[in-house]
């Protein structure tokens, strides 16, 4: 009886002190909420030089699927807005979120909402 509880206190210990991998980002959606057409969706690490193609970008107002996989959590997201140009949405946070809306009113400002 004492070996046996001695073998599931040290089982315990070796599941208990296994470290546990961080989450990082996943498949998302992208939700078009600046008003224009939008082209060249692109991502890359927060604050890196490497953009990547993220796929077609959504039409004004709908909502397109994003395959994502990354071990880190904070993102810039680019695209280029009909009539405006190249505009970038930093610091966006892909860690435990389903959908990205990328936003931009009439004087310029940009934003994201999750959802």
């Amino acid at each position: 009886m004492n070996k046996l509880f001695a073998l599931a206190v040290a089982l315990s210990a070796v599941t208990a002190s296994a470290p546990v991998a961080a989450a990082g980002a996943g498949a998302f959606s992208v939700v078009n909420q600046t008003g224009l057409n939008m082209t060249n969706l692109t991502i890359r690490r927060y604050g890196t030089d490497g953009w990547k193609a993220l796929g077609s970008a959504p039409s004004p107002g709908a909502r397109g699927s994003v395959a994502f996989t990354d071990p880190d959590c904070a993102f810039d997201i680019q695209a280029t807005l009909q009539g405006v140009g190249t505009v970038v949405w930093t610091g966006v946070n892909l860690c435990e979120v389903k959908t990205v809306i990328l936003n931009r009113n009439a004087s310029g400002a940009l934003w994201v909402d999750y959802e």
